[in-house]
């Protein structure tokens, strides 16, 4: 069985929830989500899933303090997020261009 893993990068996220990754046409298993503070101050963090269909924001994290230069991993122990079809995964930050994202998922599983 082959799993198809992908990664999405989004840098310099400021104070307004961006997109960072959007489910299409099938589920999508969030394996890992590491924010990275890139300023020289502390900042504080949100991410949260879109739900597309009733426009409802669940948080996964929210006003989590990060350190100057420090990261933050969301997911661990073998924990999964799903979205599901047009759900969105969104990141704010307090500062200006201050949080990088890195996603890691499972696109989908092929036998």
């Amino acid at each position: 069985m082959a799993q198809d893993f992908e990664r999405t990068l989004t840098k310099d996220i400021d104070a307004s929830l961006a997109d960072i990754r959007a489910a299409a046409d099938s589920d999508d298993a969030i394996v890992g989500i590491r924010l990275a503070n890139t300023t020289t101050s502390s900042i504080d963090v949100d991410v949260a899933v879109t739900d597309s269909s009733n426009n409802v924001t669940a948080y996964i994290i929210k006003g989590a303090p990060l350190p100057a230069g420090s990261s933050l991993e969301l997911i661990d122990g073998g924990a999964k997020i799903v979205l599901q079809s047009g759900d969105k995964l969104r990141a704010k930050s307090t500062a200006t261009d201050s949080l990088d994202v890195i996603v890691s998922a499972v696109d989908s599983i092929s036998t």
